[in-house]
């Protein structure tokens, strides 16, 4: 694999990353209740109607995100896949709130998280409700990959496309939390799952 712009160079990284987050699930007790999930916790998808879920204090009530049950703090690497044109990929500390309406709540909208949203085709970053540039906003490709270093203090996204790794954006920042991966689906019938990375 080759980061684009840099055509031979061998992405390891992607590959040996992977292998440490394989473990990563949604967290059902954290989802919307529009949100559907596969049996192994790895796809979900957006309903129609509300799903019978119990009532939990971390469950989302206004929008349709969930997070993964594992708390990272390491180096780790992810990648998710999805249909649709509304979708938000980021992380969030625990804390970020889970019953408002307002934006406090929306992954990279607050200062508990960081996200990369995707629509009609732009990608755009975000945090504490502060849009941050793309290095290629427009992109033909619905999968992504996240690189967290959690102790430099980076969070970098890429535009995954075949054996091509397009860099969209990095927040450089100091972490001081454990980051839990989130997913946002925007309307009824687009998916996303967690994937495995492919290997050369």
């Amino acid at each position: 694999f080759y980061l684009s712009g840099n055509k031979g160079k061998n992405f390891q990284r992607r590959r040996t990353l992977y292998i440490s987050t394989e473990f990563l699930t949604m967290e059902p007790n954290t989802a919307h209740s529009h949100l559907c999930f596969s049996k192994d916790n790895k796809k979900m998808t957006r309903m129609e109607a509300a799903q019978p879920y119990p009532d939990n204090p971390d469950r989302f009530t206004d929008w349709g995100q969930v997070l993964c049950a594992e708390g990272l703090c390491n180096r780790c690497y992810w990648e998710a896949e999805w249909t649709g044109e509304w979708t938000g990929i980021g992380v969030a500390y625990k804390g970020i709130s889970r019953k408002a309406k307002g934006n406090e709540c929306v992954l990279g909208y607050n200062d508990q998280s960081w996200s990369l949203r995707y629509c009609n085709g732009k990608y755009t970053a975000w945090y504490n409700r502060n849009d941050a540039p793309i290095s290629v906003p427009y992109f033909n490709s619905k999968r992504v990959g996240v690189f967290l270093d959690w102790s430099a203090g980076t969070l970098s996204f890429y535009a995954v496309s075949s054996h091509t790794m397009t860099h969209l954006h990095t927040f450089h920042t100091e972490f001081s939390e454990p980051l839990y991966p989130g997913f946002r689906l925007g309307f009824a019938d687009s998916t996303l799952t967690l994937c495995q990375a492919e290997t050369p």
